[in-house]
């Protein structure tokens, strides 16, 4: 008796005008961490600064950012406008969320829990924009967690191995927190967003956007960036996530069009044409 193998059909390629979308977004998404980016800015290694630093300050700097992901929720992302057909106002964002840099910058760490809650509920509100005009429905509580979901995107755990580092692995380990809290939203609404699912999207969120956080923060201990380098940083991390933004909801407006499955084989292909890092 003859064996048949089953060959699983290649996926055909995505028009031009969307492959090179999709390439773009794998660009944004697979680039150059904020650490090294903010090494740049520096001049010199972020890792000595945090190193520097003492051991409760991480845990520290995640409360607090836990603390702003709680509050920009309520400003950001449950008062916006989903019938609001302007695009995408990035520059405006850009110049408010530098001004509160700036203020940042000149106080220190100490303003951290002063300084993150806006930044965040500015870098929030840029990410719906960008949502909104790859063609998301910001009335819908599921594409308002995938604002959220962003600033998780834009970072890692110190645990995540190298293969949980890449964006469809960070989306995969997300997702159960994300459709839990999703359900609950469709069941309840936003009234009740103390629920545990959504406590639980929170934190985790958190740990993964505090990892930015501390190294923006780290970079503003140094005595000579003062308010000038606090505005830089800051616009710096506001790029950063709008582009991640940028990314992720380019990736998802393709798959709404073509499906998750030929999407994420024309991006892996991307990815392995890419040169190491």
């Amino acid at each position: 008796m003859s064996l048949c193998l089953v060959v699983a059909p290649v996926p055909p390629p995505l028009p031009a005008d969307d492959q090179a979308a999709l390439a773009q977004a794998v660009a944004q998404l697979e680039r150059l961490s904020l650490a090294t980016r903010i090494s740049q800015t520096l001049g010199s290694p972020l890792e000595g600064v945090m190193r520097r630093l003492p051991a409760r300050w991480a845990q520290s700097v995640n409360n607090a950012t836990q603390t702003a992901l709680e509050k920009a929720l309520d400003v950001a992302l449950w008062s916006l406008d989903p019938q609001a057909t302007t695009p995408a106002r990035r520059q405006l964002h850009q110049w408010a969320v530098t001004a509160t840099g700036a203020a940042g910058g000149a106080l220190g760490l100490a303003a951290l829990s002063v300084e993150l809650p806006v930044s965040t509920t500015l870098m929030l509100r840029a990410i719906a924009d960008i949502a909104r005009e790859q063609g998301e429905d910001l009335a819908d509580p599921a594409t308002r967690l995938e604002c959220l979901q962003v600033l998780a995107l834009g970072g890692r755990r110190e645990d995540d191995n190298a293969a949980e580092t890449g964006y469809f692995a960070a989306r995969t380990a997300l997702a159960q927190a994300v459709s839990a809290a999703v359900r609950h939203l469709a069941q309840h609404g936003l009234s009740q967003q103390g629920a545990p699912v959504m406590v639980k999207l929170l934190a985790e969120v958190a740990t993964r956007f505090s990892v930015q956080v501390s190294q923006k923060a780290a970079a503003q201990t140094v005595p000579i960036l003062g308010a000038a380098g606090g505005a830089a940083l800051n616009a710096l991390f506001m790029q950063h996530f709008q582009e991640v933004a940028q990314g992720h909801f380019t990736v998802r407006r393709l798959e709404r069009q073509y499906g998750p499955q030929r999407v994420q084989s024309a991006y892996q292909a991307l990815l392995e044409a890419l040169p190491r890092r």
